[in-house]
């Protein structure tokens, strides 16, 4: 374990870095299982990862010292199995939060948890959860942001870099140290009971907000608008003056 200048009280002070792992949600895992227990707001930071996840199974591509790769530990106990779409609010804003002032406005939240620089994806959020009693034990969230990369292939989809974008290069502990005191800031938010504010904020940055654009669920594709997000992280869009709510796999975003 090794001791760092992050400036959150607890998340990224206890930061294990690692040259290489299949994926650091799993050496995460690992570590946990262990007798010695984990200080809340462990975080494992790897230079590769070869066989990192998104949502629905999706593979993550990065280059190796490129791009920021990493693994949080939260204990949530205070969070219902009910809220526990807030955990996936309060990490999309504090990764929001720590690259707006390198982005500005075409920063935007995808739903559910992926980071987008106007149609283009920038990064992506794995949470996984232990819950026990009805209430979250632990949650392993996975972040891979794309910081230098410089070119992606053909099966990394619309994906695109912070280097790509603003043509510079930038310290990964750095930009790193900044989403963990963020994230923790949204965190001890949520913590404090203050539910409301972290889904309005979540809500004001979403992408596709109040946009009409089109969708594919059950192999049919519409023209729809996001009007909001529900509490348990239902996604809620007007078709024909009738809003419906879809779940991660009933819905499909198209760029068209």
């Amino acid at each position: 374990m090794q001791n760092n200048i992050f400036s959150a009280l607890f998340v990224g002070q206890n930061l294990v870095t690692i040259k290489e792992v299949d994926s650091t949600n799993t050496f995460l895992k690992n570590l946990l299982s262990n007798s010695k227990p984990l200080p809340e707001g462990t975080v494992i930071m790897a230079e590769s990862q070869y066989a990192g996840r998104g949502q629905q199974q999706n593979k993550w591509h990065s280059e190796p010292g490129k791009n920021l790769t990493f693994s949080i530990l939260l204990t949530p106990g205070f969070l219902p199995v009910i809220n526990q779409f807030d955990l996936n609010r309060v990490v999309s804003l504090g990764v929001f939060d720590a690259l707006e002032p390198y982005l500005g406005s075409k920063l935007k939240i995808k739903w559910p948890n992926d980071i987008y620089y106007d149609d283009r994806k920038l990064g992506g959020i794995l949470i996984e959860t232990h819950i026990l009693s009805g209430h979250i034990k632990h949650a392993i969230i996975g972040i891979g942001l794309n910081i230098n990369q410089e070119s992606f292939d053909a099966g990394a989809g619309n994906a695109i870099s912070l280097k790509q974008i603003l043509h510079k290069d930038y310290d990964l502990r750095t930009i790193l140290s900044e989403i963990c005191a963020h994230i923790e800031a949204h965190y001890l938010s949520l913590k404090a009971g203050r539910f409301l504010a972290v889904r309005e904020v979540y809500l004001s940055r979403l992408y596709w907000l109040n946009q009409q654009k089109y969708f594919r669920s059950n192999d049919q594709v519409f023209e729809g608008i996001i009007r909001n997000v529900k509490d348990e992280g239902l996604l809620v869009v007007e078709n024909n003056n009738e809003q419906q709510e879809f779940s991660l796999k009933q819905i499909e975003f198209l760029n068209k």
